[in-house]
């Protein structure tokens, strides 16, 4: 290959003709796949098969680079490269991760895939040692390797907005603890709650979405590369070097498991994701709740809403109403994922494909509503004259029960005696509360909403794999 490439250097006229030639026949190599034995493919089937795989996979192009890595500098540890070819390879693969990570990657024409097109660039490159990458390992296990590697980034930049909006939550809390509101039950008004409670509750909800998800980290941050097709590799592979290149926790250790671990993880991450987004469709609903005039208790800057073609009164919430609507579809990801995989044996079965096109969108949809809902929420302006109707009165009724029964009287008698007062058009209650004890209105326990949040991130571990990376890169 290196003599063809020096061919290429001249610039005697003469030479022309080969240039062409030798340039065809590199083109029909880089239009070759990685399992082609010289049958060509029905074009309509090519189509079909290869589906949205090149489309998908320049996300995983920098992962696909950086588990190429790993795997070299192992197979150099076992003897399967040569120690002078390493770097070569190193080098050369540094430069396509440039590519990849600045969006310059292309996965050209005829290509299949993002692990053919990294192999045909090393190999246009650096002749018959880009071709020793492959050994042992396989398609099937590169791909659930760069899957692993892609979740590992995506639930990063997930973690990272979801504790953005719990911030923003909890100095909502804290801003407008003593501002009441009405509590609902059966969307009946019930008992007196405040806007504290409010923002601190969903803050308090995503935190504890943040712990599921963290379960569903340590399922992925686990490597199975190595497990080649599902089988393993008679190559003696060191699969612990390979955990700790690219900063896994540790391995998936059955191989066999390795490969049924596809289609799993990807459902146990949606699920985590599902969860977050659940949140966040209630919180969105409450918000389009409270915005509307018949509740009055939230605004929105006019900048924040859209209008009507034919109300010009119309401040519409919009953006809550995507992102109820965003968080609903994101719902249905696990159960999408579950119809793919469940009716699967053990093995690799090209079902699992379209696994991907529902999976890999989905970070960048929930992250753009997370997003979004923390720059809303950070503008939301509270009424805080809303107890002042009558019509909210009854709220305070347990408040006068519990004021009786402070006084001696029993809590049956003391109930019965409000409840009478309240059928008689008596009841004139005191609108105040004094709640004290842990979460409640008086005691909202941010701090600790807080701390709990800290330490879940923390757990991640994040700066783990940032090391590692950083080391692959050096």
């Amino acid at each position: 290959m290196w003599q063809i490439f020096s061919i290429f250097k001249t610039s005697r006229p003469k030479l022309f003709h080969i240039k062409i030639h030798i340039f065809a026949q590199i083109s029909n190599l880089l239009s070759m796949k990685l399992w082609e034995k010289g049958t060509a493919v029905n074009e309509a089937i090519e189509k079909f098969t290869v589906g949205k795989d090149r489309e998908l996979d320049i996300y995983l192009a920098p992962y696909d680079i950086l588990g190429s890595m790993a795997h070299v500098t192992m197979l150099e540890s076992v003897g399967l490269i040569e120690k002078d070819e390493l770097p070569v390879l190193l080098d050369a693969l540094k430069k396509l991760y440039r590519q990849a990570s600045e969006g310059n990657f292309v996965i050209e024409d005829g290509v299949e895939d993002v692990h053919s097109q990294v192999e045909f660039l090393l190999t246009k490159e650096l002749g018959d040692l880009g071709k020793k990458i492959h050994s042992g390992r396989s398609r099937n296990d590169q791909v659930l390797l760069d899957l692993k590697l892609f979740t590992r980034e995506g639930i990063r930049e997930i973690v990272n907005a979801t504790t953005e909006l719990i911030d923003t939550l909890l100095d909502k809390s804290e801003q407008h603890k003593d501002v009441l509101m009405p509590g609902y039950t059966h969307l009946q008004i019930a008992m007196p709650s405040s806007f504290g409670l409010w923002f601190g509750a969903y803050a308090e909800s995503f935190t504890d979405d943040l712990e599921l998800l963290l379960s569903a980290f340590k399922i992925a941050n686990q490597n199975p590369l190595g497990s080649a097709a599902g089988y393993g590799s008679s190559f003696p592979l060191n699969r612990q070097m390979t955990t700790e290149l690219l900063g896994f926790s540790n391995m998936n250790y059955n191989v066999v498991y390795a490969q049924m671990g596809r289609g799993k993880v990807e459902k146990i991450v949606a699920f985590a994701l599902a969860n977050i987004a659940s949140t966040l469709s209630k919180m969105a609903y409450d918000v389009c709740l409270f915005t509307s005039q018949n509740f009055n208790f939230v605004t929105l800057p006019a900048e924040f809403t859209t209008g009507s073609s034919i109300m010009p009164h119309k401040k519409n919430p919009d953006v809550f109403e995507l992102i109820r609507g965003k968080c609903n579809k994101i719902q249905g990801v696990p159960q999408q994922i579950m119809l793919t995989v469940n009716n699967l044996p053990s093995g690799y079965f090209r079902d699992l494909q379209t696994v991907k096109e529902i999976f890999i969108p989905l970070f960048a949809e929930l992250h753009d509503c997370l997003s979004i809902a923390n720059l809303a929420l950070g503008k939301l302006q509270v009424n805080e004259n809303i107890l002042s109707d009558p019509k909210y009165d009854y709220l305070f009724s347990v408040e006068e029960v519990n004021k009786l029964v402070l006084e001696g009287i029993p809590f049956r008698e003391a109930y019965r005696k409000v409840a009478e007062k309240i059928e008689a058009g008596e009841f004139r209650p005191e609108k105040k509360v004094q709640h004290v004890h842990e979460g409640s209105i008086g005691n909202l326990c941010t701090d600790k909403i807080s701390a709990k949040k800290d330490r879940i991130a923390g757990d991640f571990q994040f700066e783990k794999i940032d090391r590692a990376f950083a080391k692959l890169l050096d």
